[in-house]
């Protein structure tokens, strides 16, 4: 079950830990339609992608715990999950929308920030992550 990776609520997202990795850190609510989709999309990237050196962090928003529960039961997450019921990582990262991902290449440095989910933009995103995989660390 998913479940099994699923850090401790208000865990901290400590990124130095994962220098080295390819991170996407995904930021999703229950309430958020195209997280139902773009979530099964970051499973099959962690599947693809996981054992080349990509690390995806998902952080719900959620104020009620049972609510990422019930959205966990119908669409699984194969990756860590934080949860942030106060929103203090979202406010670090200054996230805007639902979902929005930030993909920090293997030296530690943002690269890009996706805002909101889009099945025309997956082929595009996925071929930039894989050149990060490849891009050698410093």
């Amino acid at each position: 079950m998913a479940h099994s990776n699923v850090a401790p609520a208000n865990g901290p997202l400590d990124l130095s830990r994962l220098h080295g990795q390819v991170v996407v850190v995904d930021f999703w609510a229950s309430w958020c339609k195209p997280c139902r989709q773009s979530i099964p999309w970051l499973n099959e990237l962690k599947a693809r992608y996981g054992a080349s050196g990509l690390t995806i962090i998902g952080v719900n928003v959620d104020a009620e715990r049972r609510d990422a529960d019930r959205f966990l039961r119908d669409v699984p997450i194969d990756f860590e999950v934080l949860f942030d019921p106060q929103g203090n990582i979202a406010r670090q990262f200054k996230v805007k929308a639902m979902p929005t991902s930030y993909v920090i290449d293997r030296n530690g440095k943002l690269v890009a920030t996706h805002l909101g989910f889009r099945d025309a933009k997956k082929a595009e995103t996925e071929a930039a992550i894989k050149a990060l995989l490849d891009a050698p660390v410093h």
